[in-house]
């Protein structure tokens, strides 16, 4: 396993390894975690493999998707992270039903902000969330994103779109 990239006060993010593939699987079996995200499930732990595999995020943008663990028991909590999507950086996060409302999604996404301004020195992040995500809606205004307009999510018209900008 490698070392974390970075911590937050439970949390450690680090780049996602092969041996993940069987927990991003999992996850996205679960059709409440992905309800709201425009992705359909990997259709088996090979092909989530695959994709960790081919994830050439961290190497050509020098940052991506991480995965979540939980440092006291080591445990996958999920994954949080940037995105480059359409010319924008684009903050998401996506965890177990098991570690909702433990305030893991917010930890990590100011964590993840933090990052984003302090190694990388962007200038802004956005996010999307479709408005029936009420939970994931709340994180963005716990860490301080605005409001910005309406947009798309992974083709998912109507969602609702967020910013911060480096203070």
């Amino acid at each position: 396993m490698s070392a974390f990239l970075f911590t937050s006060e439970r949390l450690g993010y680090r780049e996602f390894e092969p041996h993940d593939g069987e927990v991003l699987y999992r996850l996205n079996s679960d059709p409440e975690v992905i309800r709201y995200t425009g992705d359909p499930p990997f259709a088996d732990i090979d092909e989530a493999r695959a994709f960790i595999l081919g994830y050439e995020r961290y190497r050509r943008h020098g940052y991506g998707r991480w995965a979540v663990i939980h440092k006291p028991d080591q445990a996958f909590l999920g994954w949080a992270g940037l995105n480059l999507i359409d010319d924008e950086v684009d903050l998401g996060y996506r965890f177990f039903r098991s570690f909702w409302g433990q305030g893991f999604a917010t930890e990590a996404a100011r964590a993840c902000i933090e990052y984003g301004f302090g190694k990388l020195n962007l200038s802004y992040i956005i996010a999307r969330a479709l408005p029936e995500n009420v939970a994931s809606l709340k994180v963005l205004e716990k860490v301080g994103m605005q409001f910005k307009g309406q947009g798309t999510c992974k083709g998912l018209e109507g969602a609702r779109v967020y910013e911060i900008f480096r203070g």
